[in-house]
């Protein structure tokens, strides 16, 4: 039976690399917003699809990029943590 300190220790660890996995996706979303509605403030462009394509083409980009880094993260917390409480130990 999974004590109350280990279920809620697995879930803040769970959490913790939810953020980290997440982090770089979000910052190249912040970064592209930041610069497209810099750009649409600056030329007093309004446009809706120029703010939705390049946040699209640079969240895609980095997702990209960071496919290894997030899967390595994911299948180490689950051999290191999960899979323990799985087997029993």
């Amino acid at each position: 039976m999974l004590s109350e300190a280990v279920f809620y220790d697995t879930l803040r660890q769970g959490l913790w690399v939810a953020v980290i996995t997440s982090v770089p996706i979000l910052t190249a979303a912040l970064i592209a917003g930041v610069g497209i509605g810099l750009f649409q403030a600056l030329t007093s462009v309004q446009e809706m699809t120029l703010t939705f394509v390049p946040k699209m083409i640079a969240i895609v980009v980095v997702f990209w990029l960071s496919m290894s880094f997030m899967t390595q993260t994911l299948v180490a917390f689950f051999h290191d943590h999960l899979m323990p409480l799985i087997i029993g130990g």
